[in-house]
């Protein structure tokens, strides 16, 4: 068995969203034990046209590999909804993607890790850098806080009272 490793896992969603979140985290908790569950942020949908998102990042430690941890989050946003086929950018009853894998620093098992949004979007970077900001990105080498302070961008997000359990 191998040491767990340290995990940040995007979540989102913007079809019954507090629904979806709540559920989301439910199951990820059943699935990973312990969460450390950043702010939530609404953003407005990037890419499409649609309904604002709810957006926060979760930490875990899994000894799942990437490709284990990739399939048990696609079951996961199937249960809650999903269509495997849906378009990129489209609505999200449920939205999970690995924004890290430990000090994981190229892509592996056809995921991309790091994954590039949390360079280029607030609804990722933001709450990350309230739930890790100490911690650095594997690759840029700057810690959260220092990348969310010399952030640019026009994207505007809002924080949301979300209570969860």
């Amino acid at each position: 068995m191998n040491d767990p490793v340290h995990v940040f896992i995007g979540v989102g969603s913007n079809v019954d969203r507090e629904r979806h979140i709540r559920a989301g985290l439910d199951d990820l908790a059943r699935e990973f034990g312990e969460l450390k569950v950043s702010p939530v942020y609404e953003s407005e949908a990037v890419g499409f046209n649609g309904s604002p998102f709810l957006n926060l990042v979760v930490s875990v430690h899994t000894d799942k590999s990437v490709a284990e941890l990739s399939h048990c989050l696609k079951a996961i946003e199937r249960d809650n909804g999903r269509k495997a086929n849906a378009r990129r950018f489209s609505p999200r009853t449920l939205d999970l993607d690995i924004l890290t894998y430990g000090a994981l620093d190229a892509p592996r098992d056809g995921v991309e890790i790091p994954r590039e949004e949390i360079l280029l979007n607030a609804f990722v970077l933001r709450p990350l850098a309230d739930l890790a900001g100490d911690c650095r990105h594997p690759v840029d080498g700057r810690t959260y806080r220092e990348l969310w302070q010399s952030y640019r961008s026009d994207q505007k997000l809002w924080p949301v009272d979300f209570r969860w359990p």
